[in-house]
């Protein structure tokens, strides 16, 4: 039997050990005893300190070892990690997941998980159990970084669909409250896609949770941003998407469904039902002496929840602006 290492978040590898177990793969809390090293972080800063801090995961990797990413980061973050594993006598395997339904209670089962794959040919197919035992659909790219872009555009794409649900019902809701709409008949959206569909329904059933967290999908958009920095790139409506997301975060919405987005476009009381609370934000906003409430949601105030040292909670390090 194979061994692998697993650094990361605790939700994604508690819901897929028993599919590597299967897969014929035994977990081990040694790195240097691995022959493989996976790794998901919904923060490339995270995978960042862990690669290259004091005592680098590379440094303590057996030679011949592969390290498998399924985070998202940017291609050339990926390059430089394919770069650093070659020089140490590694292989590197850039593998960031996607989930075909964000919103889903068990997003990381097997049939809702896909991934794209890139690096060297012998590298992925070396580890292609552990792909398909991870994931329905593995799409192999090509070279460094073709993974990640790829994951970018996906994410970019996903977030829009979500995003435009999300105000479709938001415009219901507040059309529910019209007496000139309840004459019209007006009592539910009409889903556009499948994206919709999923997302319309959890809100409905008033579905706030899941193993896919509005953290992980801030960390997979905040790298599809920078993608785009890096290539001059402007992407205004993803942009709008992130500082939603922070201000969800700042809220208390970081562990929830990307679903709990909409609650954010309801009223306080809403909010509170499901544990978020508008006082953390207004007490950033006090602290800035914006001048009136209506500043609250502004590109200024959204700018400032990127001060790790201010806010001590979101610190994902992209500011849009």
């Amino acid at each position: 039997m194979s061994i692998y290492a697993y650094r990361g978040a605790p939700a994604f590898i508690e819901a897929v050990a028993a599919r590597l177990d299967e897969a014929g793969w035994q977990r081990s809390e040694e790195i240097a005893a691995a022959d493989a090293v996976i790794t998901f972080f919904p923060s490339m800063n995270d995978l960042e300190d862990l690669c290259f801090g004091d005592d680098g995961l590379m440094q303590l990797m057996r030679p011949g070892a592969t390290l498998i990413d399924l985070s998202a980061v940017t291609p050339n973050f990926a390059r430089e990690m394919n770069a650093i594993a070659t020089l140490s006598d590694l292989r590197f395997v850039e593998a960031p997941l996607a989930c075909k339904d964000m919103v889903a209670l068990d997003a990381f089962s097997h049939a809702n998980l896909m991934c794209y794959a890139a690096g060297e040919e012998d590298s992925t197919r070396g580890v292609h159990d552990i792909l398909d035992a991870l994931f329905c659909d593995v799409r192999v790219m090509g070279g460094g970084g073709a993974a990640q872009l790829a994951r970018a555009s996906h994410t970019i794409q996903c977030v829009a669909e979500a995003v435009a649900a999300i105000e479709a019902h938001a415009l219901f809701a507040a059309s529910r409250r019209s007496i000139s709409s309840m004459e019209m008949g007006a009592t539910r959206v009409e889903p556009a896609n499948y994206a919709a569909q999923t997302m319309l329904a959890a809100i409905d059933a008033g579905r706030f949770e899941g193993d896919f967290t509005c953290e992980m999908l801030m960390g997979e958009l905040t790298a599809a941003l920078m993608a785009a920095d890096d290539y001059e790139l402007i992407i205004p409506q993803a942009e709008s998407a992130l500082h939603l997301l922070e201000l969800l975060v700042v809220i208390g919405g970081a562990d929830k469904s990307p679903a709990a987005l909409s609650l954010v476009y309801g009223d306080e009381a809403a909010c509170a039902e499901y544990g978020l609370d508008w006082q953390r934000a207004e007490q950033l906003y006090a602290q800035e002496g914006f001048d009136d409430e209506a500043d609250y949601h502004d590109a200024d105030f959204l700018d400032y929840l990127d001060d790790d040292e201010a806010s001590g909670e979101v610190g994902f390090g992209y500011s849009a602006n």
